[in-house]
């Protein structure tokens, strides 16, 4: 599903009305009847004799408000427009639905100070839904202090919201809110989805996502030039391989996993435990000496390769994964490694000297941030994926945690471009950015994955997937997404929390084949 910014939707709007011929005002009013529709479905009896609040600022936001106060009253519902704005501020096409509704003699409230937040108040008790149409995509900083108190007031009633387009208070570019913004049941959007409906803290305020095409003919959408998409069931479920019924295990991938250390070594065995289960044939583990055993006895299906170090892998282990290498399909170092400097050899050469694809996480990214250089190594080929979580990413960038979570889509897709690598950037709304420009954002997942060893799950099924022969951009959607999908599956049975990273590994399988039978 393609996912949009706000100049990109006012690019799509200005030649579906220059170009193409469609009158702003039908494209106005189809917005309105898309939002209409939604509430009809929320209220009994299609809304006949309930009573609905809209908020209305003085953008065409508003005018869309206008517009679906208008219809509502045609439909016996009782409406009452609560006005931030002058009238005679308002122009065009929301001017000429202040007009109509007018006309209608519907109830208009003008908001000029905090004397109408008691009337307010007293109409929120009465009233069945409210529509949220002070602001569109455009809004950008802080709500002004005059509508704080009434959205306050309206997050805290019980009544289902509807907001038009984008919750005020929601910046639809980054889903940044920077004082308060409302709250919706449900998001009715327009044209496309907006970036900010799903990054920072979108997803906690726009409530179920509707999207309306408002007639908006497709050639003049796909005249855009898009740059970002949303991974859903439609996009993953063709990147799952087919299994050749005379197939075995050498054709189902060889994987080589590079990790671990005293203390550690239950990173590399979920990243193991992960790969088998995401099916791969083969999944070869490299560890350092003292932890040979406990891997091997832990992942009873890989093969484990003890290398030359004891506690933790320096640049001695080169020789040992060089000869595992030999042969593998994929590559990733990282889960359980440490951090000790020699091992950087180790990585120059996995990067310099070989072509199968590699995945680093965890503390091999970590020993990178020393010489970020080293990625240049692979650049152009396309065959890298990185993994980091928000600190890991910002070691990489020189820049503080907060910085990277202000901009995540913003320094993914510039990092991805600039080291040629495709970027994993863990987290709420998981982005996966590809050198060329393009993201995908992640929807599935939950909080309960804000645990010690789902990142290691994550890097082991990414893993299995570029095994079986999925190209790495695929992969990394893939994973990511059957990832997200396994916790939703656990929080379906234990809530947010409880469940556990090995939980997460066995429930791969599952939503794989959950998502093959669709």
């Amino acid at each position: 599903m393609r996912v949009v910014s706000a100049g990109q939707m006012r690019s799509i709007d200005s030649r579906a009305i220059n170009n193409f011929g469609i009158p702003g005002v039908i494209l106005m009013e189809n917005a309105a009847l898309a939002v209409v529709r939604e509430i009809k479905k929320m209220l009994p009896r299609e809304g006949k004799g309930q009573k609905v609040l809209i908020l209305v600022g003085k953008g065409n936001n508003g005018g869309d408000g206008l517009a679906v106060a208008r219809h509502l009253n045609i439909l016996g519902v009782e409406t009452t427009v609560f006005l931030f704005a002058d009238p005679v501020d308002l122009q065009g096409d929301a001017k000429l639905n202040y007009d109509l509704y007018q006309r209608m003699n519907g109830k208009i409230v003008l908001v000029e100070d905090e004397k109408q937040l008691r009337l307010f108040k007293l109409a929120l008790m009465q009233a069945n839904l409210v529509v949220d149409a002070l602001y569109g995509t455009g809004f950008r900083g802080e709500v002004p202090a005059l509508m704080v108190d009434f959205i306050e007031d309206l997050n805290k009633s019980d009544l289902p919201v509807v907001c038009v387009d984008i919750p005020s208070g929601l910046e639809a570019d980054t889903g940044k809110v920077h004082n308060i913004a409302v709250k919706g049941d449900v998001t009715v959007t327009f044209g496309l989805p907006k970036l900010g409906h799903f990054l920072g803290e979108g997803s906690l305020y726009t409530g179920r996502l509707v999207i309306d095409r408002i007639s908006i003919p497709e050639h003049v959408i796909s005249e855009e030039k898009i740059f970002a998409y949303l991974l859903t069931e439609e996009v993953i479920k063709p990147l799952i391989p087919v299994r050749h019924p005379h197939g075995h295990k050498g054709t189902h991938g060889r994987a080589v996993l590079i990790g671990g250390s005293v203390g550690m070594s239950g990173a590399v065995m979920l990243a193991g435990r992960a790969a088998l289960r995401c099916g791969t044939g083969l999944v070869q583990i490299v560890v350092p000496e003292a932890i040979a055993e406990t891997v091997d006895l832990g992942v009873l299906e890989a093969t484990v390769w003890p290398t030359k170090d004891f506690e933790f892998m320096t640049g001695n282990s080169w020789s040992t994964i060089a000869e595992r290498l030999q042969g593998a399909n994929v590559c990733a170092v990282g889960p359980g490694l440490k951090q000790e400097e020699s091992f950087l050899s180790v990585l120059e050469n996995i990067l310099k000297n070989t072509d199968i694809p590699v995945i680093l996480d965890a503390d091999a990214l970590n020993l990178l941030a020393r010489e970020v250089e080293l990625l240049s190594l692979r650049k152009g080929k396309g065959n890298l994926i990185l993994t980091p979580h928000p600190g890991e990413m910002a070691r990489l960038c020189g820049c503080k945690t907060t910085e990277v979570q202000e901009n995540r889509l913003k320094i993914a897709v510039s990092k991805a471009m600039e080291w040629g690598a495709i970027v994993v950037l863990k987290g709420a709304g998981t982005i996966v950015a590809s050198p060329d420009g393009r993201v995908f954002i992640n929807r599935t997942g939950n909080a309960g994955l804000g645990a010690g060893g789902t990142g290691d799950v994550l890097t082991g099924c990414i893993m299995a997937w570029v095994a079986q022969g999925v190209p790495p951009l695929g992969a990394a959607c893939l994973g990511v997404y059957l990832h997200g999908k396994a916790a939703d599956l656990l929080q379906e049975r234990y809530g947010t929390s409880g469940y556990t990273a090995s939980e997460v590994a066995d429930q791969l399988p599952i939503v794989r084949k959950e998502l093959e039978e669709l």
